[in-house]
């Protein structure tokens, strides 16, 4: 089970894993648990009022399609999209709209997330780390939610009005963007004489964020990354096919950075570290 904050989240973060655990037999469910109502469109060929106002089905739409490239199930927990605001950060104090998911208490808006796990009985969780990956708002709630319903579905006296207990076995955040990543592109890109669109961010230093050295798996997925490329598509309103995400060729990602790198946060298995495997320990 891989939870997201929003429809593309799924096809930037962890999507050649997944396509290559379902080509390998594993079922595979997205948890999206905003619509991205309110999300910008951030591809200038689809910024257009009709887009703009019928933004949510379009991404429903968009999701549809993505999911059916990778070949997952996907599931939405139903909560509307916070937004971001100019300046939010968790401790800004920046208002959200009332209906926003961030303002919906945690044990509230993990009932649903703990009722599919229930359900679906995964033995692998995948979500994002406590600053959210980035700090957006559901993306950070998203984290919070994840915790929550991870350590409440196997406990029968917790949400005991939401189906059987069950304890999923492995917990992972994922770490797309990492110092170590961006700096092997970059280079790869330089040697090969291309312009890395990596130049800026390389030139700033600024590394607060970085989690790479708190990567435990990698989990080797070049030869989907194509199918990854294909689904990110699929959400026109959100990805340029012209722009950032496809400035490094795929043959250099390939050959530059060929995994989708996690971190192991909790376990009940015994496994041995690194992994390259986020079902070490369970085979």
């Amino acid at each position: 089970m891989c939870v997201h904050a929003h429809p593309d989240d799924e096809s930037s973060k962890g999507a050649g894993t997944m396509a290559r655990y379902v080509r390998e037999g594993v079922e595979v469910l997205v948890v999206t648990c905003t619509g991205g109502e309110r999300g910008d469109v951030l591809n200038p060929k689809m910024d257009r009022p009709e887009v703009q106002e019928n933004l949510a089905q379009i991404r429903n739409e968009e999701m549809a399609r993505a999911r059916e490239i990778l070949g997952v199930k996907q599931h939405w927990l139903g909560f509307t999209d916070s937004g971001l605001p100019d300046g939010w950060l968790p401790e800004s104090g920046v208002p959200l709209p009332e209906d926003a998911f961030y303002l919906v208490p945690t044990e509230e808006a993990a009932a649903p997330l703990v009722a599919i796990m229930r359900a679906f009985k995964p033995h692998v969780v995948t979500t994002y780390d406590e600053e959210g990956g980035y700090p957006h708002p559901d993306h950070v709630k998203t984290h919070e939610v994840s915790i929550e319903a991870f350590r409440a579905a196997g406990d029968p006296e917790r949400y005991p009005d939401v189906g059987e207990p069950w304890q999923p076995l492995k917990l992972y955040y994922s770490h797309s963007f990492g110092k170590a990543r961006i700096e092997a592109l970059h280079y790869a890109m330089v040697t090969a004489g291309l312009e890395s669109p990596y130049k800026d961010w390389m030139e700033a230093g600024d590394w607060t964020r970085d989690k790479s050295e708190r990567t435990t798996t990698k989990v080797e997925c070049a030869e989907y990354f194509d199918i990854r490329d294909e689904a990110l598509k699929a959400h026109a309103t959100q990805i340029d096919p012209d722009g950032f995400w496809f400035a490094v060729p795929r043959e250099i990602q390939q050959k530059a950075w060929p995994t989708e790198d996690f971190e192991l946060v909790e376990s009940h298995v015994e496994t041995r570290l690194p992994e390259n495997d986020l079902f070490a320990g369970l085979r």
